[in-house]
Parts: structure tokens; C-alpha cells; sequence
């Protein structure tokens, strides 16, 4: 039997599942969990351990069809400058909540489009966020850039501002593809905005791309990474389209008989992998690849990469703060979401309140599978032994046994190490969730392949 049909018999091409960028999946999240928690998670951090920030700018100038983010269109500048007022003043309540001289290790900006903003928008909260947090050394700051939306000017307000990284949305170049998804950008207004943003000193880029998208192909795909090939980028991120129309509903715009079937989706992502494997990119994870000399593929050698709402990142700060509507953060007692709604959001911060809406609190066992899904989904084994360093926790002794033997052939016990075989790695999100407390939840989660 040939590996696509043993994928085919594991579920492969059927199953739905979370996409593991935390453990629980916000799908556990409840109201029960909200500002109170947040701000007692944010009076417990040690200040001599620096933190990561994730700004949401929730607003676009067009909406692009294929998207599932919380966004929001906006042809002015007016709404964007209100949020503004309510994100500076979430930062004066996060200054008032945080112990004295915490430093921020990472910095990110994403949307939406964060692009949207002005230049003096740009340095406005650029100076914000580092008055109420200064950067530690070492700092590094990346911005979701949408090439359409942004300018000379504007890249020089965020160089000036101190980013380090861009990340360019590209998702695929075929015209018609661009058309069916409601975003159409050209390779010339793409290469154009990667030459300004290394002119400003800028020399690391991320690219995103988009496998499974409505009438993509084989030929059309390859296109696409030569084209890529052709900006250099120091790091891809290969992400699956999830169609979820019934939650993202201006996906219903896109036909379902566009969409390429589970197996063919599967071809796409194999040929992207193998090209950019060819074209000297280091694997990382899943999804994500990049060059030998990058941060990530260094981290990625060394065992140290983790997953988490932005995907694989070499980012070692054990705290994520979240700013601005729907943002989550990320504690080691858990997880606090703000009030996802713009309208939401704002109410809360008006209210002088955290905006923390829903999330969740983490048990021991929780850590302890959190440990194990973290494993396989950025290394493609579990550590057994360092697992049981876990305290607190019911060992997985039996789950082990469970997976090997379901995955018999794809997953191998050797010794101390569970590990995924390279045949097996298309599985990984379906093994991952044999180890998920939570997988009885009713949601729709995107296609496993």
C-alpha cells in the first residue's frame, strides 16, 4: 500500500482539526476566565523576564474573502484613529497593572493591516507601547505588511520605530486565484515593497503563502514560487486554507466547487515543501521553512522553537501580552482573550476595565499535554522523559501506547522518544489531538490536510 492510501485509511483527507497554535484551543475558552485573571497574571510576572506584545489593528481598506481573522473594512482613516485612543489607553491600565521595569523581548503588529495606519499613526504608537514597555536588548519587532496598502514613507516610520522583520502577505500570484479570493496584488506592487523595505534596512522578510485556495493547481503554485523565489525571503510560512463559511462568512463569496479536493490540497502542499526544501530552506514544524542562517531554523536545530498565535517562533519569552480586540494572551497560569468585537473592546477599555472577555486557566494536566502536543507539532516526536518531569499530572503512559499502536508504522516508541516518521509528518495535527483533553468539543476546525 503506497503512503497516500495509508494516509487516506488514517483519516487524512476526513478529519478536521485544531491547528495547535495553543493548548486548549480557544474553542475551550470560557467567560469564566476573564479581567480579573488577566490582571493578576499580569501583577505576577517577574520583571527581570522580558515579554513578547501582539498589537491587533482589526481594520482593512478591502476585506479579503479567504480571511477568518476578526477584521473590519474601513475606507477612512477615522475609525483607526479612534482605536488608537483606546489601545494607548489599554497601555496606560497595562503600565498601572505591570510590576516596575518589565521589558518587552518581542514586539508584533498584526491585523488586519497594520499597514493602514499612517506614518505618524506609525510613530505615535510605535512610542506608546516603548514608553509603557521598553525594549530589552536584543529586541526584535516584525509588522504584517500588506503590499498594496503601504508606502515608502510608511517603512520608513516603522524602520524608524525599530522593526526588524516584515511580513509580507502574498498567499498566491495567479490572477485568477487573487480574483476568487477577493485580493489582487500583483508580483511588480509586491517586488516593489520588498526593495523599499530593504532600502530602509529591513533585511528580514517572511513570506506567507496559501495552499488549497479556489482554482489553484499544481502549475499555477510552482508559478508562484519562482516568483517567491525571485524576493529571496528569509523565512515562508505555508499555511492551509480553512473554508469555515458558517464563521467566516464573507468566505461564502468563494464557490465550494473552486476549491481544490483534500487529496489535491495535499499534492499543493508537497510540491510548495518540496521546492523550497530544494531551494536550500530548512523545514520548521508543519508549515513553516527557512534559510539554514535565520533565527528560526538555528532554534529549530537546537530544540528550542515553540508554537504559538503567530505559528513557529524562535521567541523566548515565556509571556504573551495581547493588545487591542480579539488579541490573546498567553500566561503560564493560561489564557485571557480580549472582547473580540471592536464595539466590544472599546466599551471595555471606557469602562476603564481590562478588556480580558474570555480564556482559560491551566490544570497540570493541561501543561502536561501541552507539553506533549508542543513536542510533536515543532519537533515531530515527544521527549518522554522530559515529560514525566511534570509534576502534578497523571502520567500519559497510556495515550503513548494508544498512538503508537493506532499510528503503527507512522509513529515508532524508541526507547524514550515517540516519534512521527517523515511519512507519517502529514499527521502530525491528528496525532497531536489523540493527546487533547478537549478534542469532544463541537467546533468546526480547519481540513487536517
Amino acid at each position: 500500500m503506497d503512503n497516500i492510501a495509508r494516509l487516506r485509511q488514517r483519516g487524512l483527507f476526513d478529519a478536521r482539526v485544531p491547528r495547535y497554535t495553543s493548548y486548549p484551543p480557544a474553542t475551550a475558552f470560557s467567560a469564566q476566565v476573564g479581567p480579573d485573571f488577566q490582571s493578576e497574571c499580569l501583577r505576577s510576572l517577574d520583571p527581570e523576564t522580558p515579554v513578547s506584545i501582539y498589537v491587533h489593528i482589526p481594520f482593512c481598506e478591502r476585506l479579503c474573502w479567504f480571511c477568518a481573522c476578526r477584521t473590519q473594512g474601513t475606507s477612512t482613516l477615522k475609525p483607526v484613529e479612534s482605536y488608537l485612543t483606546y489601545l494607548k489607553a489599554e497601555l496606560d491600565m497595562l503600565r498601572d497593572t505591570l510590576p516596575a521595569d518589565i521589558r518587552m523581548g518581542q514586539l508584533h503588529w498584526g491585523g488586519g493591516t497594520p499597514t493602514i495606519l499612517s506614518p505618524d499613526m506609525i510613530k505615535d504608537l510605535g512610542k506608546a507601547i516603548k514608553d509603557v514597555i521598553p525594549p530589552a536588548p536584543d529586541f526584535q519587532f516584525s509588522v504584517e505588511i500588506d503590499p498594496t496598502l503601504v508606502d515608502a514613507a510608511k517603512i520608513v516610520a516603522l524602520a524608524d520605530i525599530g522593526m526588524t522583520r516584515a511580513s509580507i502577505g502574498i498567499q498566491d500570484f495567479a490572477t485568477d486565484v487573487q480574483a476568487a479570493i477577493g485580493r489582487e496584488q500583483s508580483f511588480e506592487t509586491t517586488r516593489a515593497c520588498v526593495d523599499s523595505l530593504r532600502a530602509a534596512g529591513i533585511m528580514s522578510l517572511n513570506a506567507d503563502l496559501v495552499y488549497g485556495l479556489p482554482y489553484q493547481t499544481p502549475s499555477k503554485l510552482a508559478d508562484t514560487i519562482t516568483k517567491v523565489r525571485d524576493l529571496n525571503p528569509d523565512r515562508i510560512a505555508l499555511f492551509g486554507y480553512a473554508h469555515v463559511p458558517d464563521f467566516a462568512k464573507r468566505q461564502k463569496l468563494i464557490p465550494n466547487i473552486a476549491l481544490p479536493n483534500e487529496e489535491s490540497r495535499y499534492q499543493l502542499a508537497q510540491l510548495a515543501a518540496q521546492a523550497f526544501v530544494a531551494d536550500g530552506y530548512t523545514p520548521i514544524g508543519i508549515d513553516h521553512f527557512a534559510k539554514p542562517n535565520d533565527s528560526l531554523a538555528r532554534a529549530h536545530h537546537s530544540g528550542h522553537i515553540k508554537r504559538n498565535f503567530q505559528g513557529y517562533t524562535d521567541d523566548t519569552c515565556p509571556t504573551l501580552i495581547g493588545l487591542g480586540a480579539s488579541s490573546i494572551s498567553q500566561f503560564d497560569r493560561g489564557y485571557v482573550q480580549n472582547a473580540a468585537a471592536t464595539a466590544a473592546y472599546t466599551q471595555r477599555i471606557s469602562t476603564g476595565n481590562l478588556a480580558g472577555h474570555r480564556g482559560y486557566a491551566l490544570t497540570d494536566d493541561d501543561k502536561l499535554r501541552a507539553a506533549a502536543i508542543n513536542m510533536l507539532m515543532c519537533n515531530f516526536k515527544i521527549d518522554l522523559d522530559a515529560l514525566s518531569a511534570f509534576a502534578g499530572a497523571e502520567p500519559l503512559g497510556a495515550t503513548h501506547d494508544a498512538v503508537a499502536h493506532e499510528f503503527n508504522g507512522h509513529v515508532i516508541m524508541d526507547g524514550d522518544t515517540l516519534r512521527i516518521t517523515e511519512d507519517g509528518k502529514p499527521l502530525t495535527r491528528i496525532i497531536a489531538q489523540r493527546y487533547d483533553g478537549f478534542s469532544d468539543i463541537a467546533a468546526q476546525y480547519s481540513q487536517a490536510s
